[in-house]
C-alpha cells in the first residue's frame, strides 16, 4: 500500500546529496557466519552513556553470553561475553574512536561448542513497560545503525511528550553498507515481531517502516509479511543521502519536523534502527544478549565481500582475513560508511555492537588530503539537510570560536559529511565540526567541574565557619544565669489577681 504522506511529501526531504551508493557488491548476498577467532576484545565503552563496570578479571572462565561488564547508571548497557573461554586480561585497547579504552580480552575456547547457557525466555505478552524495558537493557541491545545509544531509554517517551508513531529504519542510506537490507530480506518476521513488542511498549497503534526505493524486495519481503492484526505501513523512501538521518525520515514519513534542539519525541514519534527492531525480538525468542551483530564487509580494497554475523569483539584484521584480505591497492579501512565512518589506524581495532559495516578503499576513492580556501559556492548550503552554512561555521572553527558556533546552530549538525562531499576546495568540513563538538563539550565540562568545585568550596567555607563560631562559642563564660531575672523578686500578674 502507497501512503498518502509519500504522494505529499515524496518520501524524502529538502537538500541532502546523491553519492554514488555501491551496494551491488553485497546487496544480493546471503548472510553468512564468522567462525570465532582466536581471540576476542571487548571494550567496555561500546555504547553512548557511561562505560559498563568490569565484573571478571584475569584467569576467569567465562561462557558465551555471560555478562562481563556491568552498566552504570540509566543510560548504559551490560557488557556480554561473546564466546566461551578464558580471560586473559582487562587492559586498555585500541578503541574504534582512535582513544585507548578499558576492554576485556578472551582467549576462546577452541574446543567449547559455543552454546550459551541455558537461560529464561522472557514472555513479552505479560510483561508491562517497564519489564520490556529491564529486559531490553539487560540484554545489553543498543541501536545497530552507528550511535549505539542504548534502547531502553528509547522505549520510555521523556516526560512532556506523547508517543504516537513507532518509525522503524531501514533507509540504509550510506554508500557499500547493506546489512539492514539483508536483515529485511531474510528475516522479515523477525522484524515484524520486534515491532509488535515495542508497539506494546510504547502504546501506539501505528509503525511506519520506511525503506528506500533503492531496495524493492526488501519491500516487497516486509509487505508480504505484515501480520494481519497490526497496523503497519512499508514506506518507499526517495533514494538520497542523509535519508536514514532521524529528522530526515521523520520529515520524509510524516511530513512534521522536530524542533531544534529536541528529540524525535517531541514530534510524537520513536525512531527505531531495523536491525536494533530484529535484535529485540531476538532477546524474546531466545533470551539471547547482544553478543554479535551483521555486518557488511565491503569496497574495492577488499578481496571478496561479503555480509557477516561476526561475534562483537572480533579483531578487525580477522574479519578481513575472512573476506580474502586487503587487494594490493587499498589504502585505508573504515568502521562505517565512507560518508560517517571512521578510518581505522590500527587492525587490531574490534567490531562494537555500532559497527554496521567495514568499508577498504583504495586511493581512487579517497578524496585529496591538501585543501584549498573556500570559494564561496554556496554549495554546501544546498546540500546541508539541516539548513545550516557549513561555510560560515568552518571560518568559525578554524578561528576556534566556539562559542559564536554554538550560536549558529553546531547542536543541530548532524555531522553526516554531506557538506565535505559536495566541496570543491576539499574543506574537511565534517571533520571540522566533529572536533569543534568535540571541543565544545570537553570545554562544558571544565566549566561544570570548576563551578562544582567552587561550589564544593564554598559550602567547605561554611562549614568550617560554623565549627569556628561554635567552638569560639564554648569557650566563652556563661553569663545567661546573670542576665535572668530572680523569680523571687517579681510581682504578681494583674491578670491572675
Amino acid at each position: 500500500m502507497t501512503s498518502w504522506l509519500t504522494g505529499l511529501f515524496g518520501g524524502g526531504f529538502r537538500h541532502g546529496v546523491h553519492p554514488p551508493d555501491h551496494k551491488d557488491a553485497t546487496a544480493a548476498l546471503p548472510i553468512r557466519r564468522l567462525p570465532f577467532p582466536d581471540e576476542l576484545v571487548l571494550p567496555l565503552s561500546q555504547h553512548a552513556g557511561a562505560p559498563a563496570q568490569c565484573l571478571v578479571k584475569p584467569g576467569d572462565r567465562v561462557e558465551r553470553g555471560d555478562t562481563i561488564g556491568a552498566a552504570q547508571g540509566y543510560v548504559s548497557v551490560p557488557i556480554h561475553a561473546t564466546a566461551s573461554g578464558k580471560v586473559m586480561a582487562v587492559e586498555p585497547w585500541p578503541h574504534p574512536t582512535g582513544r585507548w579504552m578499558e576492554a576485556v580480552r578472551i582467549a576462546v575456547d577452541p574446543h567449547s561448542a559455543q552454546i550459551p547457557r541455558p537461560r529464561l525466555v522472557p514472555r513479552w505478552e505479560g510483561l508491562d513497560p517497564d519489564g520490556v524495558r529491564d529486559a531490553v537493557k539487560s540484554a545489553g541491545v543498543v541501536g545497530l545503525g552507528g550511535a549505539a545509544f542504548p534502547t531502553h531509554v528509547k522505549l520510555k517517551a521523556p516526560p512532556g511528550t506523547a508517543i504516537e508513531l513507532l518509525l522503524v529504519n531501514g533507509a540504509e542510506c550510506e554508500p557499500y553498507l547493506t546489512s539492514d537490507h539483508r536483515v529485511m530480506v531474510e528475516h522479515p518476521e523477525r522484524v515484524h515481531f520486534g515491532i509488535r513488542i515495542m508497539m506494546q511498549c510504547l502504546g501506539v497503534d501505528r509503525t511506519v517502516v520506511g525503506v528506500e526505493n533503492n531496495k524493492p524486495d526488501a519491500i516487497q519481503r516486509l509487505r508480504e509479511t505484515v501480520p494481519d492484526d497490526l497496523d503497519i505501513e512499508v514506506m518507499g523512501l526517495t533514494v538520497k543521502y542523509p535519508q536514514g538521518a532521524e529528522k530526515m525520515l521523520i520529515h520524509a514519513a510524516t511530513g512534521r519536523e522536530v524542533p531544534s534542539g529536541k528529540l524525535p519525541a517531541h514530534a510524537g514519534t520513536v525512531v527505531q534502527n531495523v536491525g536494533s527492531i530484529a535484535a529485540i525480538a531476538e532477546v524474546f525468542e531466545t533470551g539471547w544478549p547482544l553478543i554479535e551483530r551483521i555486518v557488511t564487509v565491503s569496497g574495492p580494497g577488499i578481496a571478496r565481500p561479503m555480509n557477516l554475523i561476526v561475534p562483537v569483539g572480533t579483531k578487525a584484521r580477522d574479519v578481513l582475513d575472512f573476506c580474502g584480505g586487503l587487494t594490493d591497492d587499498a589504502t585505508e579501512v573504515l568502521f562505517g560508511g565512507p560518508m560517517m565512518g571512521a578510518p581505522q589506524p590500527d587492525l587490531d581495532v574490534p567490531v562494537l555492537k555500532g559497527t554496521s559495516g567495514v568499508t577498504v578503499l583504495t586511493d581512487s576513492e579517497r578524496k585529496p588530503e591538501r585543501s584549498y580556501p573556500c570559494i564561496s559556492c554556496g554549495r554546501c548550503l544546498d546540500a546541508c539537510p539541516v539548513f545550516l552554512n557549513p561555510s560560515r561555521l568552518g571560518m568559525l572553527a578554524q578561528a576556534g570560536r566556539w562559542d559564536d558556533m554554538s550560536d549558529m546552530h553546531l547542536g543541530d549538525c548532524m555531522v553526516c559529511g554531506s557538506c565535505s562531499w559536495v566541496c570543491p576546495s576539499n574543506i574537511p568540513l565534517s571533520q571540522m565540526f566533529s572536533l569543534a563538538k568535540s571541543q565544545m563539550r570537553r570545554e562544558r565540562e571544565a566549566r561544570e567541574r570548576h563551578e562544582r568545585l567552587l561550589a564544593e568550596e564554598a559550602d567547605r567555607s561554611l562549614a568550617a565557619d560554623a565549627l569556628e563560631a561554635d567552638r569560639s562559642g564554648a569557650g566563652r563564660p556563661d553569663v545567661s544565669a546573670d542576665l535572668s531575672p530572680d523569680v523571687s523578686d517579681e510581682q504578681p500578674s494583674e491578670v491572675g489577681a
